[in-house]
């Protein structure tokens, strides 16, 4: 797919091979070229742009050096890669001048960022990690920075956003070439401050190498990823490089809610670097208390901090999460120079695609669409939903698959413990056998002692018609997992499906 011409500059400033390895550490030239210069940087030979970097970094099937040839083609003037790859590019007879490193991926961000001329230093960047409420903590950070005059980019997992401008990615955070590309297109288009989710891979791979982060954040930490991640803890050690080591940054602002953030904040803490603790369940710098929950799912809090500092504010998402997550945006923003008053006012009337999004077509029960994919979020958007009803509970869930398997039968456990009726079925199935997938989240919602029915259907759209037909007056529905997303993927190929398109579909069979 041809890249946006938003995802780049169009005037970039560029940078000479030899200005390039002057300022990456363990960068070098392979012979003559130092005074070439490269203008842009990508890993993808099918993106490349006369002026070009080309990224040959080794695949696990394939070393990207083989396909040099069609970037040349396409205008790339340079190759950095590693010493199989400049053997591969003297082996096809491509004459051109060559950037070695050893390990040419982990370099990708601080190269790109030098060609790119240093974009995140340019304008305010926060980045937020953690396992959940990343998208909703940014979208309510973005609202704050505009609240204040900021034109504002943002990247995460429903999208990336310059200056109001969808463009399209297709990762939480995008390899180091593209990210940068996107930041130097941020500041070419007048953006003064964003904001963006940073991710663990992104963290553990150095795709934010080269980034200036000047607020960084942390929500929570839950069973996730550990398909990519061995265990839990080095789940938290990639974390937390958001916060200490080579790319810390430079204010931190830490959830203290559960046992993760309080580690997080020693690790700051004991670096002997600057960070305000935000909290609703304890002491903290920041704590968010005397919630009044209204029926339209709005939440009126109080934030009070230190000195005797007390703001009210209002967040237009049900559930204790989303207090956390809107008290934990306020003092980002206000450590991002926004005051309060008026981050505040910019919060207040956020809505954030596929997180606890009502679809209404003037039935009498609720329906509800949320991204929640992990055990804790989906625990705490069922108990969400509790709090607003006295009727029942339906939630139909699945598992993603090539993904971590252990988190499979606690979903299931999960929607079982709360729910009257779960209806498991296919979430993302990718190349796994779906039967296989539903049988581990069965496994676990069957073991609930006392749990809500158990039913099976793996046609995503037949269980929520199923779901939906099952409601009366006073139940909620609940469709968890997928939220945003608008495709499905099975055995390797996306098709169009929406949750949302698909529950509005359901509710209006029924009149």
């Amino acid at each position: 797919m041809p890249e946006s011409t938003l995802t780049r500059p169009a005037r970039p400033s560029g940078a000479t091979l030899s200005e390039i390895s002057a300022q990456v550490p363990a960068v070098t030239p392979a012979g003559d070229g130092g005074d070439t210069r490269c203008t842009g940087a990508t890993v993808r030979a099918q993106n490349a742009r006369p002026g070009d970097l080309f990224c040959a970094v080794p695949g696990t099937s394939t070393h990207g050096a083989r396909f040099a040839g069609d970037a040349i083609a396409d205008g790339a003037v340079a190759v950095l890669t590693d010493a199989a790859g400049a053997a591969v590019l003297e082996e096809a007879g491509h004459d051109v001048p060559v950037l070695l490193h050893p390990d040419p991926r982990s370099v990708l961000g601080p190269v790109a960022a030098v060609i790119y001329g240093a974009p995140s230093t340019a304008m305010t960047l926060v980045g937020i990690t953690g396992t959940s409420g990343k998208t909703t903590t940014s979208y309510l950070v973005e609202a704050a920075l505009a609240a204040e005059g900021a034109t504002t980019g943002l990247i995460g997992t429903v999208g990336t956003r310059i200056g109001g401008i969808d463009v399209p990615t297709t990762l939480t955070t995008p390899e180091g070439t593209a990210l940068q590309g996107l930041f130097a297109s941020m500041v070419e288009n007048g953006v003064t401050a964003a904001v963006m989710e940073v991710s663990s891979h992104a963290l553990a791979q150095n795709r934010v190498g080269g980034t200036r982060f000047a607020v960084g954040a942390f929500t929570n930490l839950s069973q996730d990823h550990l398909d990519y991640h061995p265990t839990m803890e080095d789940y938290f050690a990639a974390k937390a490089m958001l916060f200490v080591g080579p790319q810390a940054c430079e204010q931190a602002v830490i959830c203290v809610d559960d046992d993760w953030g309080r580690r997080m904040a020693d690790l700051r803490r004991a670096a002997g670097l600057p960070f305000v603790t935000v909290a609703t369940t304890g002491p903290a710098d920041w704590t968010a208390g005397e919630v009044a929950a209204h029926s339209d799912g709005t939440q009126r809090f109080t934030l009070s901090g230190p000195d005797g500092q007390s703001f009210s504010a209002v967040v237009g998402l049900p559930g204790a999460y989303n207090v956390a997550n809107a008290a934990l945006a306020l003092v980002i923003a206000q450590e991002a120079g926004v005051p309060l008053a008026e981050a505040a006012r910019g919060i207040a009337s956020v809505a954030v695609p596929g997180r606890v999004q009502r679809i209404d077509r003037g039935q009498d029960f609720l329906a509800v669409v949320d991204y929640a994919h992990k055990p804790a979020a989906l625990d705490a958007v069922i108990a969400t939903l509790r709090g607003q009803t006295a009727g029942r509970i339906a939630v139909v869930v699945g598992a993603g698959g090539d993904r971590d398997r252990g988190k499979r039968p606690l979903m299931g456990e999960a929607a079982a413990r709360a729910a009257e009726l779960v209806i498991v079925t296919d979430d993302n199935p990718r190349t796994e056998d779906p039967a296989q997938i539903r049988a581990a989240v069965l496994a676990g919602a069957r073991a609930v002692p006392g749990g809500g029915e158990v039913r099976e259907i793996g046609d995503r759209r037949a269980a929520i018609v199923e779901a939906v037909n099952w409601a009366r007056t006073g139940d909620v529905v609940l469709v968890a997992g997928k939220g945003h997303e608008a495709g499905q993927e099975i055995d390797g190929v996306k098709h169009p499906f929406d949750d949302r398109e698909e529950v509005a579909a359901a509710l209006e069979s029924l009149s």
